[in-house]
């Protein structure tokens, strides 16, 4: 099912139910108990804790952890693949749907979905980069699930099915998706956006404390692509298609070292990976307050990098972009 809007600048305002806000969970505190394979999340007082599992060790990858989140009826399952990539398996828990986002391999996928005896609908792409789209094939011919990812990338996502343009609202089972186009790491690349779960999968588009690399686009581009996304309410929770969060910390740091956010959350990160936690999801309020890419207007900013006060924003990502590629 699809229908167009407009605007995603209106999103706080539309009147469809399906982008109407519900309560869900902040996965940003974690405990490990000795001796028991157990995480929880802490969210609002009304959720309670959620427990977050633990993979058998078969599934660790690099983080030897894999972590889920529950909103009212999806649940958000990372997994780890390849050597920083993550997956992300979908549940919609009323209709039985299930989603793999960018598998870059299919076999972390298949152990997981073969441990709790489970099927795969649909296999979502952000964009065309095999290291998002690797598993795709053997994934649609051992489920028989559909692909589906941008029509401008139709040519180049392997086995697509269901081809989305930006504006279009998708129904991911009772959850409706609202499709974000935001190029710049590449022409085709898409954003996927659960309004009512308050997530949003940005793939390489926004990472944590950082933003892709452009090889396709333009500074311009980007720019416009992550103020759609700064334009979502500041809870949404955001999975990316990486774990650089700790190396992205450090470039964020070298430019804007004054930042206390930025400090506090860099302190954070390091404890994270210490332990092999993950750190995404992150959310938008936090990389508002961190996240170079996003603040480039910051004078701190410009000073580090010696970008002029007259130069526009589309100028100093551009600036702060071949910064990041030489740190």
């Amino acid at each position: 099912m699809l229908c167009k809007i407009s605007t995603v600048g209106l999103l706080a305002s539309l009147p469809c139910a399906r982008l109407t806000r519900e309560a869900y969970m902040f996965p940003n505190m974690r405990k490990t108990f000795l001796g028991k394979n157990l995480s929880f999340g802490v969210g609002s007082a009304a959720l309670g804790p959620i427990k977050l599992l633990r993979a058998s060790t078969q599934l660790l990858g690099i983080s030897n952890f894999c972590s889920s989140s529950s909103t009212k009826s999806l649940k958000i399952e990372l997994v780890p693949c390849l050597r920083d990539n993550y997956a992300y398996l979908l549940r919609d828990m009323n209709t039985g749907t299930i989603g793999i986002i960018d598998p870059s391999e299919a076999v972390p996928v298949v152990d997981v979905l073969t441990q709790r005896n489970e099927s795969l609908t649909y296999i979502i792409n952000t964009h065309h980069h095999y290291d998002h789209t690797g598993g795709n094939m053997e994934l649609k011919e051992r489920y028989g699930a559909k692909v589906v990812g941008s029509a401008k990338d139709k040519d180049r996502i392997p086995g697509i099915d269901i081809a989305l343009h930006g504006g279009d609202r998708w129904m991911f089972g009772d959850h409706q998706v609202l499709v974000m186009e935001t190029p710049g790491h590449t022409k085709g690349h898409v954003s996927f956006y659960f309004a009512a779960s308050g997530a949003i999968f940005t793939g390489d588009t926004l990472f944590s404390l950082s933003c892709g690399k452009l090889f396709e686009g333009t500074p311009g581009q980007m720019l416009a692509s992550l103020k759609k996304i700064m334009s979502l309410p500041d809870d949404t929770n955001i999975y990316c298609g990486h774990e650089y969060t700790l190396s992205n910390s450090k470039f964020a740091l070298s430019v804007e070292p004054k930042n206390e956010h930025l400090i506090e959350y860099s302190d954070h990160i390091a404890n994270l990976r210490s332990k092999n936690i993950p750190t995404i999801p992150t959310t938008l309020k936090r990389e508002k307050q961190c996240n170079p890419f996003l603040r480039s207007s910051s004078a701190e900013i410009r000073r580090s990098l010696g970008i002029p006060a007259t130069a526009s924003d589309a100028e100093a990502l551009g600036i702060i972009r071949r910064a990041k590629d030489n740190f």
